[in-house]
This record gives structure tokens, sequence and C-alpha cells, in this order.
């Protein structure tokens, strides 16, 4: 199999009828213009042959690494199925009608809450940002809720897509994608 992308919608899929919680988690690791690393979770919201899109408040820590350095590595691992992927590529900021799409489909809470948070900045007490909220949902009381100017989402272009299965005594398997043009050449890794 050359094409990755059947690959993983067919390990996706099993991870997202065995695992209990959030089986679009993946880590995603970025780095700042000085190459220092940060990783943490976000949650995979669409993927296929062009990439793999989560979204974000631009105006946080992980928005400013990936336009500062657009880079990063995603990280899969669904302990269920004994299984993880890992895809490493560039990473662009998606169009605004995708963002727009996006955020109407989700909770009006998740919506509200897009405006009254200034992600991965200090915070003084919960209660702020509780009013904050409060603010918002006065403000669109009534009306849709309009995505904010400084949320939406990027994706992920892979050019490496790993798929590792366990297997005993740590004999695991190992098989690498790597981008060869507009097409995919594969191989294995050792263990």
């Amino acid at each position: 199999m050359t094409d990755p992308f059947s690959l993983f919608d067919k390990w996706y899929a099993q991870a997202r009828d065995s695992e209990i919680n959030d089986s679009n988690a993946m880590a995603l690791a970025t780095a700042d213009a000085r190459g220092r690393p940060s990783v943490r979770m976000v949650l995979l919201k669409g993927h296929g042959p062009d990439g793999f899109v989560f979204y974000t408040n631009f105006e946080g820590r992980k928005a400013g690494e990936l336009l500062e350095n657009p880079h990063a590595a995603l990280l899969f691992h669904w302990k269920s199925v004994r299984r993880q992927i890992r895809i490493e590529g560039p990473v662009a900021p998606v169009d605004e009608a995708t963002a727009d799409a996006y955020f109407a489909s989700r909770s009006r809470d998740s919506q509200l809450g897009a405006w009254a948070s200034d992600q991965s900045r200090s915070l003084p007490s919960r209660d702020l940002f509780m009013e904050r909220y409060a603010a918002a949902q006065a403000r669109f009381e009534g009306v849709p809720v309009p995505r904010p100017p400084h949320w939406s989402g990027f994706r992920v272009a892979p050019e490496r897509i790993e798929f590792w299965q366990d297997r005993e005594h740590r004999l695991h398997e190992r098989r690498l994608f790597q981008r060869d043009g507009d097409g995919w050449r594969e191989g294995l890794l050792y263990p």
C-alpha cells in the first residue's frame, strides 16, 4: 500500500470504535524561532490528502510558534489498539471559509468561549473568565456568534507519516511513508 491516507482512515476508524474519549486527540509539537520545543494536545477536526487540520486562538503560544516557525509534528497514540501515528510537515493557516464553516459547527458555548478567552495568557481568576463569558453571552444574545478575527485553524501538510504497531517482546512494526514528488515512498523502520 502506498497511500498513507487510506491506512490512516482505517486506523482512525478503529480508534474511534475503541477509544473511550477523544480518539481525535493528537499531540502537537512546535518550536519557536530559536528552536525551543513545546508540545500540547489538540483535536483533529479535519483530514485528507491535503493535510491534518486543528483550530486555535491565533494570539496564543502555539499559533505564535507556528507563525514564526511553520513546521510541526503530530502524534496520535491509541493505547486501546496499541498503535500510534507520527506526522511531520509544514503548516499553513486554513482559508477564511474553512475556518468560518468549522466555527459555525461548534456549540454556541464553545463559540462564546472563543470570544471570552485570551488563550495561554495569564488569568488573574476564574471569576474574570466567567465574567468575560457572560459579557460575550450578552453581546451576542439572539444573534449568531461570528468567528473572532483572532480564531482560525492550521493545516499540517504531511511530508512524513509513520505508522507504529505494538508487537510482543518490543518487536514492533514501523511503516514509514515519505513524500516523493506528487506521491509517496514507503519503507520499514527497525523497532
